[in-house]
């Protein structure tokens, strides 16, 4: 019974940290101007590294979790429509990239996951704009897809160069190595 509270506690507290690491690179995400040909408030998306890394050492509902302090932090900050694209945008994404982890007969690595992650990011995001606004906004498909390839990758590679350092760290044992 002992050794469950702890492995429990252990859980809690490594899906608190990666949570709190989202909302730190949220953050630092925010402070940075947007860049004038790219459209508005379209960022790199740091903190899904946060979410692809909760999948790829804890579970599914980690990254939910992660996925939905993301979404309440968008709220804080940004208002109610930052955080429907959030939540939408994230658990979308954050289902894919799951169900890409979990296919056994391919395996994807960590760009192709985040790139998927990051396009269906953004398709999240742009159901959300259509139920707001109206169907013009799927103008934007093609921009959202050059976006998700690009941002997709960048996050990718960053988890890919952190992974290392993180687990000879031993504070997340892996439940799930299928990124690698």
């Amino acid at each position: 019974m002992k050794e469950t509270k702890s492995s429990d506690t252990l859980y809690i507290t490594q899906t608190a940290l990666v949570a709190s690491i989202a909302l730190v690179l949220s953050y630092i995400e925010m402070l940075i101007p947007d860049i004038p040909f790219l459209l508005p408030g379209m960022k790199l998306g740091l903190s899904n590294i946060a979410v692809m890394f909760a999948l790829s050492v804890l579970n599914l509902p980690s990254a939910l979790f992660v996925c939905l302090v993301k979404a309440f932090f968008a709220l804080i900050m940004r208002g109610f429509t930052a955080f429907l694209m959030s939540l939408c945008g994230g658990v979308l994404s954050c289902l894919v990239m799951f169900l890409l982890l979990s296919a056994k007969k391919m395996r994807f690595g960590y760009i192709g996951i985040g790139i998927s992650g990051a396009f269906f990011h953004n398709f999240g995001q742009l159901l959300v704009s259509v139920a707001l606004t109206d169907k013009t906004v799927f103008a934007y498909t093609p921009v959202l897809c050059v976006s998700a390839l690009v941002t997709g990758t960048l996050t990718a590679i960053v988890l890919y160069l952190v992974m290392p350092a993180v687990t000879k760290t031993k504070l997340f044992y892996s439940q799930n190595s299928s990124m690698e």
